[in-house]
This record gives structure tokens, sequence and C-alpha cells, in this order.
């Protein structure tokens, strides 16, 4: 590297925060650190924000910075919560029924031989026909072709038929997997179609804030196998980056030492280790053996679809600092309430919130509809949920579908609309609230946190304390169930994983489970939401220095090798 160009920054955007670091690459020194609340409806602003805090804290000058490494949980994020894109598929000459994550399939003759033939001509009417009964029910097309990994040409010309019609996002099977199996290819291709917009939102506002800062050297995002791509190929490579924050997480886990928190950190690098990562939406979890990540190699599994994206052997569940609280029907009878995958904004974080007193109930008034600071009028307009919004002030769901007239699926499907376009937000007790109520995070607003935690638990009896430690065992037991049911199966199988995760409802016999490795603790809450789930696991856990950011480290980290490999070919980078 140049002597002018010895700093690498290393970002993470995640559901809830953005973190940003400066690493000075020859010593690895860490210059400065910054974590800023993830700005949705922009999310430049929330970057250049996270940036210039760290290049204001270092005095680093931003023509410094050799390179620039990205990581991101929010293609994750959108598919554990639901509000990627609605996606449609044309699969070319295969006439079986496909499960995969699209809301329509229409099946179009055609397809290639294994030598590449034409197996049948394109059948381009019935494409047409297709595009003219899904309009404006998708937005974006996924194309899976026979073959196609051996010879695209129908897969490229129903691409260039869909840009040609209506412009819309389209992704090819071909342009992410070259290897058979109709299923798990064409489900590649949705989860890529599904996440573009996602992708697209987040890769403009990144080069929006690095154009802005003056900042330009290269720019790479994390793959979810722990490898570098330039950021414009992540625009073509989306679902490569479901799995970018675990990879983030896996490699700042593989580089910190054996040492539990508080103790001699002169130890040896960790060499087997379970790593978890607490967000504000999901709970990553990440397995270290002989010191590096753990690489699926056939293709990761996301929820119940199977893949071709390659990524770090990881298991995600949908438990966070800003999971959802919700509680049941007749939760002034049983008391109970499931927590995520949905992600609210935390009632100590919302601004101009309505007192909850006048608002927050159960099932569709546990949770507040606030409209985006930054929506114009005419979109106002041209959406009655937001108008309501706008002449009447923040309202539940169960106000809306009241005043509005409307059926309750009707209300969801506009909710998830304007969710996915940025329009809205929507706030209710969280995880994060429960820690405010007991005292252990000072982050917003604790008032409306202990109010609503009185108002909840005032049906189960409780007062506000004993609810929101309510809310806490309830996400550590989730987290400690993924746990073993993650490291059971690895292990053994299915059935046993299903068995231990349900140990403590046996009448009959019990059940003794311990990990034989530690785990490491990475994320602002994981230090308050982690040490539970390690006792209830028999294992120790450590929070290493500056585990608040580890992800943003973990990236920086990945681009070391990158400057390191140009320096021995005599290379510098722009």
């Amino acid at each position: 590297m140049s002597d002018t160009q010895q700093y690498i920054i290393g970002v993470d955007a995640g559901g809830t925060y953005t973190d940003a670091v400066i690493m000075h690459a020859p010593t690895t020194r860490v210059m400065a650190t910054a974590k800023r609340p993830t700005t949705h409806y922009d999310l430049g602003v929330g970057i250049t924000e996270a940036l210039q805090a760290v290049l204001q804290d270092s005095g680093i000058a931003p023509d410094a910075i050799a390179l620039t490494s990205v990581s991101t949980t929010l293609a994750t994020n959108a598919l554990v919560e639901g509000k990627g894109a609605n996606v449609g598929l044309f699969v070319v000459g295969f006439n079986q029924r496909l499960e995969v994550p699209a809301v329509a399939a229409r099946y179009i003759p055609g397809g290639h031989t294994i030598q590449g033939d034409e197996a049948e001509p394109l059948g381009l009417e019935f494409v047409l026909d297709g595009l003219k009964e899904l309009h404006g029910e998708v937005d974006a097309w996924a194309v899976c072709g026979s073959m196609a990994f051996v010879n695209p040409a129908h897969e490229l010309v129903i691409a260039r038929a869909i840009q040609l019609t209506g412009g819309m996002p389209v992704f090819c099977s071909h342009e992410a997997s070259m290897r058979a199996g109709m299923r798990e290819r064409a489900t590649t291709a949705c989860l890529n179609a599904q996440l573009l917009p996602v992708m697209q939102h987040f890769l403009s506002g990144m080069q929006q804030a690095l154009t802005s800062l003056g900042i330009t050297g290269q720019v790479f995002v994390v793959r979810g196998d722990a490898r570098a791509m330039p950021m414009d190929e992540a625009l073509r490579q989306a679902a490569s980056t479901i799995a970018s924050g675990p990879a983030a997480t896996a490699l700042f886990g593989s580089h910190q030492s054996a040492a539990p928190s508080g103790a001699d950190t002169n130890t040896e690098p960790l060499t087997d280790a379970l790593i978890l990562d607490v967000g504000g939406t999901t709970t990553d979890i990440t397995l270290v053996r002989g010191g590096k990540p753990v690489i699926d190699e056939e293709g990761m599994t996301i929820g119940t679809w199977e893949t071709h994206v390659k990524a770090v052997e990881m298991f995600t569940v949908g438990v966070g600092g800003d999971s959802f609280v919700l509680p049941g029907a007749a939760f002034a009878v049983d008391g109970m309430f499931t927590l995520g995958p949905a992600r609210v904004l935390p009632l100590c974080m919302a601004k101009a919130l309505p007192d909850p007193a006048t608002w927050l109930g159960t099932e569709r008034s546990a949770r507040c509809i606030l409209p985006s600071p930054h929506l114009t009028a005419d979109i106002i307009a041209a959406e009655p949920v937001l108008r309501h919004l706008a002449e009447h002030g923040p309202a539940t769901p169960a106000v809306l579908m009241s005043a509005l007239g409307l059926a309750e699926i009707t209300v969801d499907q506009h909710l998830k609309r304007l969710s996915r376009k940025q329009q809205i937000s929507e706030t209710g007790f969280t995880p994060t609230d429960a820690l405010h109520v007991l005292d252990l995070l000072h982050l917003g607003n604790a008032a409306h946190a202990v109010q609503a935690a009185t108002i909840l638990g005032a049906y189960r009896g409780e007062d506000a304390r004993t609810f929101a430690r309510a809310v806490l065992d309830e996400a550590e037991r989730i987290i400690e169930e993924t746990v073993l049911r993650h490291v059971t199966r690895r292990e053994v199988g299915g059935s046993l994983a299903a068995f231990l995760a349900r140990r403590d409802t046996q009448s009959l016999i019990t059940v003794d489970v311990a990990l034989n490795v530690p785990m490491v603790g990475i994320g602002a809450a994981a230090h308050l939401m982690l040490p539970g789930v390690a006792k209830r696991l028999q294992t120790g856990i450590s929070f290493p220095e500056r585990h608040e950011v580890g992800n943003a480290l973990g990236a920086a980290l990945m681009a070391l090798p990158i400057l390191q490999s140009r320096d021995h070919a005599g290379d510098t980078p722009a």
C-alpha cells in the first residue's frame, strides 16, 4: 500500500444501527469506531453520519483511506421479515411444480439439453401473457431455464423481453449458479430477484455517503462465504449478501482470544467457538473451527429454502433487540405473547409517539403506525393509510381498519407495502424496551418503555419490571433453543435436536445439556442478552473489546488480505 493510503474503513449496515470503524492496516490498530441509527427512509444518511463520526474522531483525511469494506444484514432481515420484493418466476422447459419463494410462477415451453442444444422452441407468447397477467402484482422477476447453466439463451431472451416491456428488475438463474438442480437454481434466482431492490437501495446509499465525504478508495462487500466482491457486483449477486453479516461475525470471532470477558487476553486465538451476533432484527449464529469460519460448500438453507449460495455455516433466528412483543387475543387470560420475527421500532426510540395509554393493547392494538417524516404531498394523497395518518396522527392497525372500513388482510397488505417502501415505521414493545425498564440500557426514552410494560404487565397481574424480565427470559429461551437445534442437527441429526430443544417440557425425564465450545458475543446488547443463554448451556462466553461493532471490524479484517496481496504484487490501490 502507498505511504499516504494506509487505512481501511469497515462498515456494517444493520436493521437498527449502522456501525463504522477505521483501522490502520499495517498494525490493525483501530483508530475510531461509531454507531449511528440506520435511516431506512434514506440509508445514505445513517451511513454518512457513521462515516463522518469515525473520520472526525480519528482525524484521518478521506484521501488516506485505501479501501472500504462493507457488510450488511439488510438482505437477511428482509427475508426474515418478509419485506423483500414480490417476485414472479418464469420456469422454462420444466413442467413439474416447484416450491420456491415467489408469489407466482409461470411455466414456459423451451429449455436446452445437457449438450446445450435447444430442446424446444421458446414460447415467448406465454412469457408476454404472463407479464400482462401479473402486471402490478410483482415487483421483480426471476427466470430459471432447464439446463441454463449449459446454455442460458432462453433465460437471456426472457430477461430482455421483461426489460423491454416494463423495465422491471429481473434475475436469471445462470447468473448465480452453474450447477444442476432445478429447484435450488430457481430458489436462488428468486431470492436474488427478491433482494434486488433492497441491495439497490443500500448500495446507492453507500455510494452517496462515500462520494459526499470524498472517500475514493475501492469498495468491497463481504460475501456470505467470507470473501470479498466489488460493490458493483453485489447488485447482481444480491443473494450472496444474505449471509454477509454472519460472515463478518465469523471473521471477527475467528480473530478473538479464548479468554473470557475481563480476563487476561494474552492467550492463544480461539480454535473452536460459537459466535452469536445479537442485532436488532435477528441473532446470527456461526461456527469457528480450527480458527476459521466453517463454510457450507453445498449451498446455504434459508428457512425451508435450499439454495446454491455458498456461505458460512450459520443459523439465524428472528429474535433481536427490536423484536416485536405481540400479546395474543387471550393475553388477559393466559398471559401468552410471541416474540419476533417481526421487527418494530422500540417505544423508547420512537419520536412523536402518542401516549401509550391511549392506544396500547393486545393483537392489532399492540403496535402503532408512524408516517415517515420525509413523505411528499403526492405520495400521501395516493395512499388512504398515509392520508389518515397525516390527518389524524399515528394509529394502530385496529384503528386503521375501523376508520378506513378495510378488512384485516387488506390493512396488512397496505402496511407491508408501505413498510417495504420505507413510508411508515411501526413501533411496539421490544427487548430493547425491556432493557430500559430494568435500567440496563440508556439509549432512549425509558418513560415510554416503563409505561408500556406497566400496561402489558397488568394483563398478567405483574409489575413493569416483572413483565420486562419475562420478555428477556423468552428471548434467552428462543436463542438457546436455536443454538441447540443448530449444533445438535449438525452433530447428530434433526430428531434429537427437536427433542433437546423441548427438554424442559418433558415430565418423565430430565436431560442435562452442555456445549463443549465457548461462545463469543457480538452486538451492542449481547452482553445483556447472552450471559443467561451461556449459563443455561453450561459454557463460557466472552465479549471481546469493541464487540458492539464486531461486524464492522470483521468487514475491515476481511480487507487486509486484499491490501496485502496488492502490496506483494507491487500494486497500489486507487
